[in-house]
């Protein structure tokens, strides 16, 4: 566990210029995954900005307004309880889950299990080498889940990267057996179109259905052919997992979905899903289809169906994820404009565009109505070297009250309070200053989550955990589960 220098800055509003089969000890050396990342590719070396950029990121640090590099500023609510460094697993890391006193930890090349029962100092339990983008990570009972959105030469955790115009290159999910935290087995994989980007899991007694979001279909790859127009269904038999099988493609989109706009680049056309996230109390779903955003109804959940659409012609580049309120009467659409490696927290991209889109959800059925009511964006503008989107987020269970954590990459972790729809307002923060000051480099938090008393954010440069202190959210640290996993939505009774 490292300490970080923590600086508290001023702000001001930034001008447009600124604006991995088996457990090792010692891991073996495995070919680096190949990242598959959003629309947009992740810049993994820093691209340049101008040198008006560059000079007044130096100013704006110099003076207090944003934290230096290396820096952290937060809230006065918030508390920086722990940051662990990466271990032996070196990739971008991705997604979190959690179960008991672990988190689960997504990266590009594996997964870790920490042991968080002790929030200021996380132990790491074991350490997972199985490289395939993005590693979007479920738990669930003894099982763990890993989406693999990368063509590798076969299904192992010791594949290489395989061409995707190759018919016997494999992308999919992967199974594990967790019931021993200290030694994962692998137990299966199922290969599914397109691969898996990333994975949501609907519970239904004997099995667990996974759906299965992947875009981006192309002719020249035999396992990734247009239309590519819904989502993978794998089923899993909890007591089974070496059984678990593909067994249907759901078409979503019978229209082909939103179209794209050539003048437009940035609006990406409707290919399939990015996420999806299930309410099973409610017996609903929200997906983010890239053009399109849509509820599902999914009392059958092998065969889920569309029962609203809506888009957003004007704002919204590409609709990523999704939360329901407690109630299950909003629904909170998450815009990744840029793919995540863009800068889109400066003055110049504005407040409505890479932001958070609230809407009312009413009626059942036939008769789902989705209403939109305001964006919501960080106004702690970034700098133009700094990644920065709206992105992973969970509710915060405060009873009365809808509350969001929420990661924004480089522009950090947010705590923001959407009860009033028309009216939501960011409420704490914390944030680390550019990864570089010279180039647009990616790094940041990818998902922060609320989980029994603490907020946890996997970041680039590590594993933080959060303590927030708040009248509003107070009540909150009440609340235990058992397990979470942010795209299968639990319902919190108070």
């Amino acid at each position: 566990m490292t300490s970080l220098h923590t600086s508290r800055v001023r702000r001001r509003r930034l001008g447009a210029a600124a604006a991995a089969v088996g457990v090792l000890a010692a891991l073996l050396t495995a070919q680096p995954a190949v990242a598959t990342p959003d629309p947009g590719d992740t810049p993994r070396v820093a691209e340049d900005v101008s040198r008006a950029e560059q000079a007044e990121v130096e100013k704006s640090i110099k003076s207090g307004e944003i934290p230096g590099s290396g820096e952290i500023d937060m809230s006065k609510n918030m508390r920086h309880l722990s940051n662990t460094p990466k271990g032996a697993i070196l990739g971008t890391n991705s997604d979190l889950a959690f179960q008991g006193k672990y988190a689960f930890a997504g990266n590009y090349d594996g997964f870790v299990i920490y042991d968080i029962s002790r929030p200021k100092s996380p132990k790491i339990v074991s350490q997972v080498l199985c490289p395939g983008s993005q590693n979007d990570i479920s738990v669930t009972g003894d099982l763990l889940i890993l989406s693999v959105d990368s063509s590798r030469s076969d299904d192992t955790c010791h594949s290489a990267s395989g061409p995707p115009d190759e018919k016997d290159s494999w992308e999919g999910v992967r199974v594990f057996d967790i019931s021993d935290k200290t030694k994962p087995r692998y137990v299966s994989a199922v290969e599914t179109a397109c691969g898996s980007h990333t994975h949501t899991l609907v519970p239904d007694r004997k099995n667990v259905y996974v759906y299965v979001s992947s875009y981006f279909p192309d002719e020249s790859f035999p396992d990734c052919q247009p239309p590519h127009d819904g989502i993978s269904i794998v089923k899993v038999p909890k007591k089974s997992p070496q059984k678990a099988e593909l067994v249907r493609f759901e078409g979503l989109f019978p229209d082909g979905g939103f179209p794209g706009n050539p003048d437009r680049p940035e609006k990406v056309e409707t290919t399939g899903c990015h996420d999806i996230t299930s309410y099973p109390k409610f017996k609903i779903a929200a997906g983010a289809c890239m053009g399109d955003g849509i509820v599902m109804d999914i009392s059958r959940p092998d065969r889920p169906k569309v029962v609203e659409r809506v888009r957003d012609e004007e704002n919204f580049a590409f609709w990523h994820s999704a939360t329901f309120s407690n109630d299950g009467r909003k629904v909170v659409f998450t815009d990744e404009l840029g793919g995540g490696g863009g800068a889109m927290c400066n003055e110049e991209t504005g407040s409505e565009k890479g932001a958070n889109g609230i809407y009312h959800l009413k009626g059942k059925g036939k008769k789902t109505e989705l209403s939109f009511q305001n964006y919501f964006k960080i106004s702690r503008h970034q700098a133009d070297t700094e990644n920065c989107v709206s992105h992973n987020g969970s509710l915060i269970p405060v009873e009365g009250r809808d509350i969001m954590v929420q990661s924004w990459y480089q522009g950090g972790v947010s705590v923001w309070d959407f009860t009033d729809s028309n009216k939501p307002e960011e409420i704490g923060w914390f944030e680390r200053g550019p990864e570089s000051t010279t180039g647009l480099t990616f790094g940041g938090s990818w998902s922060a989550y609320w989980y029994n008393g603490h907020i946890y954010s996997n970041d680039q440069n590590g594993f933080d955990v959060l303590e927030l202190k708040d009248r509003r959210t107070d009540g909150a640290k009440k609340v235990r589960l058992d397990e979470f996993n942010a795209q299968t939505q639990p319902h919190i009774r108070h």
